[in-house]
């Protein structure tokens, strides 16, 4: 059991998924577990479209951004105007930055709820601005939700399989994949096809898709090497099974995150930053040379 920690820092946790594999439920539950181990949390949800939510937030996307305001004025539809609102909050996101420091000393973890629609965030401009800053702040991790009913099939476990990759690949940061909903079916089929290949290959003989038969096995192969670095959890939001195993677990992502990923954000946001004092350099350059070839008689082209 996770009781209390003596981290410095909170961990922040982003929870991403699918539609409908139970995220903000999860949330919920999460909150609840957090009070009876007597951890101390902070809770924020930036799914702008979501009509209620079950737990305490403490801050709220649509406290901020009205979303049906961003359809009517953009002329937008529904996924646009989500993604449309995530950009919109995402440019003053160093000001939430600001107030997590600031409370940081009392918090052992941060949960972020995103968006249903999961290329909004995690393929806009305005998600990978809020892991970056995120990130450069605090240890991050990747909570990726799992509708593990829907997992039965070998082809729909390799879809969420792929998904759970690129969004590893996109985001750069720990991830831990959370089999969600295990009351209604366990996961153990899931873990074992992830864990032995050969299992992997006897459910698609099985499968009754056979035209998807060889295009899972080459998948099943290249994805050999994503299995082994990533953990595994199955949890109940429902019934709260599984949630202490899922904080001990979380505990490990935010020790990699210290150890493996922030060497390489480190690296990469000072090469950036390189880039960008030579751009600026460049640009100074470029206006000296105007000015001298104008000499303030002529207006610039």
């Amino acid at each position: 059991t996770v009781t209390g920690t003596s981290r410095l820092s909170p961990i922040v946790v982003i929870i991403i998924g699918m539609a409908g594999t139970g995220k903000t439920t999860l949330m919920h539950r999460i909150n609840l577990s957090m009070n009876e181990l007597n951890l101390r949390g902070y809770y924020i949800n930036l799914d702008p479209a979501v009509k209620d939510v079950p737990y305490a937030c403490n801050i709220d996307i649509r406290d901020t951004i009205n979303y049906k305001e961003v359809m009517s004025q953009y002329g937008l539809g529904p996924n646009g105007a989500i993604l449309t609102s995530l950009n919109l909050f995402a440019t003053k996101f160093d000001q939430v930055v600001e107030l997590l420091e600031k409370r940081s000393s009392n918090l052992d973890y941060i949960f972020i709820d995103t968006p249903g629609q999961i290329e909004a965030f995690t393929w806009s401009a305005g998600g990978q601005i809020i892991h970056e800053l995120l990130a450069t702040s605090f240890p991050t991790a990747i909570l990726y939700s799992i509708d593990t009913p829907r997992c039965c099939s070998p082809t729909t476990f390799m879809s969420n399989m792929l998904y759970a990759c690129s969004v590893l690949f996109k985001s750069k940061l720990p991830m831990l994949i959370c089999f969600n909903k295990i009351d209604l079916c366990p996961c153990d089929m899931m873990k074992e096809w992830m864990d032995d290949y050969e299992k992997y290959q006897e459910a698609i003989d099985s499968d009754k898709e056979e035209y998807m038969g060889s295009f899972n096995r080459s998948l099943s192969l290249a994805m050999d090497e994503f299995y082994k670095n990533i953990s595994t959890v199955g949890v109940s939001a429902a019934t709260g099974e599984g949630m202490a195993e899922l904080f001990a677990k979380l505990e490990t992502c935010g020790k990699e995150f210290v150890e493996t990923y922030l060497p390489d954000l480190q690296r990469r946001v000072a090469e950036r930053s390189a880039v960008d004092k030579i751009k600026q350099q460049q640009d100074l350059l470029r206006l000296q040379q105007d000015i001298r070839d104008n000499q303030g008689d002529k207006p610039l082209p």
